[in-house]
């Protein structure tokens, strides 16, 4: 017959802190998710570490962060948003090192700018990287996909910032070097009076002054 201790001994099989680890739902209250990893105690998730939690129902099976084995009262303490975040940690990496072209939605406002829901995971959009100039309407975003760049990366601090504003800026310099190209002498073009001084008047040419 086994005793308490060989029993416990068991529930540590398998079971690391730091790691990433598959546990099954057992009950969802208003507040918390409890998740069985296979130790002798579940696990406690806060509610806030679902994005939705109406899409998750008792028995799905989930991947959470093992943060501590046993704190201070034999609570195991789990992380769903650590385990999401290293899960597309990779390509989010890959995406700021190429500095490819990614697509994320809008999700909310924030001080300083706005919460964009890239791969899963939360980016940070400030209000200067949203346009080429200051959008008066934040939350007219909220829901909108957009394409992004990431400009910076803090894994240690899971923070992920990205812009809007340098893909824009991009678009506007290759236009501009096209219609420059296409510009000579003598040549008669529409253009859109933009600001007019006591030196002359400024045309857009669609995309260049």
């Amino acid at each position: 017959m086994q005793t308490v201790l060989e029993t416990y001994k068991e529930s540590l099989e398998g079971i690391e802190e730091g790691k990433v680890v598959r546990g099954k739902i057992l009950k969802i209250t208003e507040k918390e998710v409890f998740v069985d990893v296979n130790f002798k105690s579940e696990g406690i998730l806060p509610i806030n570490e679902f994005k939705d939690v109406a899409a998750y129902k008792v028995g799905d099976e989930i991947e959470v962060f093992l943060e501590q084995v046993e704190d201070s009262e034999g609570q195991l303490i789990l992380s769903k948003s650590r385990a999401d975040f290293l899960r597309v940690w990779d390509r989010i990496f890959k995406s700021f090192e190429s500095q490819e072209v990614v697509e994320g939605t809008i999700l909310r406002r924030i001080k300083g700018g706005v919460v964009v829901d890239l791969f899963g995971v939360d980016a940070f959009l400030p209000g200067s990287q949203i346009d080429l100039r200051q959008i008066p309407d934040m939350d007219s975003l909220i829901g909108k996909s957009f394409k992004f760049k990431v400009i910076k990366l803090n894994k240690a601090r899971r923070n992920i910032v990205v812009s809007r504003r340098v893909i824009l800026e991009e678009d506007r310099n290759q236009l501009r070097e096209k219609i420059l190209a296409e510009l000579e002498k003598g040549q008669i073009r529409e253009g859109t009076v933009k600001n007019i001084t006591d030196f002359g008047a400024f045309i857009d040419l669609g995309g260049v002054d």
